[in-house]
């Protein structure tokens, strides 16, 4: 069991699933937005993986029981979660994950799903992006779940992928999440592996990149993974030919900078509150950080007490973590010089 977090997550999840589709698992991929219940998002991929387990002649049984405990689990559980839609024509099994509380029902289903897999010598791999976005109730429920099938040596995997703040999310869930995943974090690329990322593909394509336009490339990007992509792609619609010169470069960052702000950045921009808007605007006059409280609460000459519930609530956003008491950094690389951009001036300290 596995959590991911930084940035290039997704892309790292998405190939993992690919792997582990043509090695003959089983998988279902979720994202997990706000506002949605873990059984809301769960519950129809599912429905999927019971289906193809089916038709396994060995696990047939076992893949209809869970079948039917799914219908049990969706039906119990709708009154509570009612953005739960999944289209089951088969009559829930009386007793089997349909009593109404997620923690024992999930637990149940669970448990069949990976007697099924188990029969058919696969595995059901849960892909699950975004899991901070989990409910810290919701996510207790999946975690102990995943605790008893791992008990009983049952084929049920979880590779799920979130911002920094999910560890001490999981672990405030359930204690014993740190013992039961494994957390790597996929931050900034080396230099050399930054550089590679760059150059490997354009080699695909018989186009070369110069040794000051790739500096730069990396530079602007700080080597993380997705501002990688960006650059690289508008570094190639910048050159006429190859090689991609320093000048392609220069104008690749006008084009990608505009097409974050407009993207990437401002749909995180648009869910804050006028508060939150200068809370990451403080932090930004003081750079990329890690800062502390103290500081940033200085420079909106307010005491540390009073931003306390602005802070939780762009923690619970994913806009900022603590990597360590007192401090907050961004979740997201560059969004400082974002804040910069669209909050310029001084006004915002009003």
């Amino acid at each position: 069991m596995i959590g991911l977090r930084g940035v290039g997550k997704t892309v790292l999840l998405d190939r993992l699933r690919e792997d582990a589709e043509a090695a003959g698992i089983q998988t279902i991929r979720v994202e997990a937005p706000e506002n949605r219940s873990l059984p809301g998002i769960l519950a129809p991929e599912l429905r999927r993986a019971f289906l193809r387990l089916s038709r396994n002649g060995q696990a047939k049984e076992l893949a209809q029981r869970a079948l039917r405990g799914l219908a049990g689990f969706a039906k119990a559980l709708k009154v509570k979660y009612r953005d739960i839609e999944v289209g089951i024509d088969i009559e829930p099994e009386p007793g089997l994950a349909d009593n109404g509380d997620l923690e024992h029902d999930l637990q149940a289903l669970l448990e069949v799903a990976g007697a099924a897999a188990k029969r058919a010598e696969s595995v059901l791999a849960m892909f699950v992006d975004e899991l901070q976005y989990v409910e810290e109730e919701q996510l207790a429920s999946l975690i102990t779940a995943l605790h008893r099938t791992a008990q009983r040596s049952l084929p049920v995997v979880l590779v799920g992928a979130g911002l920094p703040q999910l560890p001490g999310k999981m672990g405030r869930a359930k204690s014993y999440a740190e013992r039961l995943f494994d957390f790597p974090l996929i931050g900034p690329l080396n230099q050399e592996s930054a550089r590679r990322a760059i150059t490997k593909p354009a080699a695909v394509h018989g186009v070369s990149v110069e040794d000051d336009a790739l500096a730069r490339i990396v530079k602007e990007t700080r080597g993380y993974p997705y501002f990688l992509q960006e650059w690289g792609k508008h570094a190639w619609d910048a050159a006429e030919r190859s090689p991609i010169r320093l000048r392609d470069v220069e104008h690749a960052s006008v084009t990608a900078i505009a097409a974050l702000d407009g993207s990437f950045f401002r749909v995180r921009f648009d869910r804050l509150t006028s508060l939150e808007k200068r809370y990451l605007r403080a932090m930004a006059e003081l750079g990329a950080g890690p800062h502390r409280s103290g500081d940033i609460a200085e420079q909106l000459d307010r005491a540390v007490t009073s931003l306390g519930p602005t802070r939780s609530q762009l923690i619970v956003k994913g806009m900022i973590w603590s990597p360590s008491h007192g401090d907050t950094a961004f979740t997201v690389p560059l969004f400082d010089e974002f804040m910069k951009r669209i909050i310029p001036g001084d006004e915002w300290r009003g």
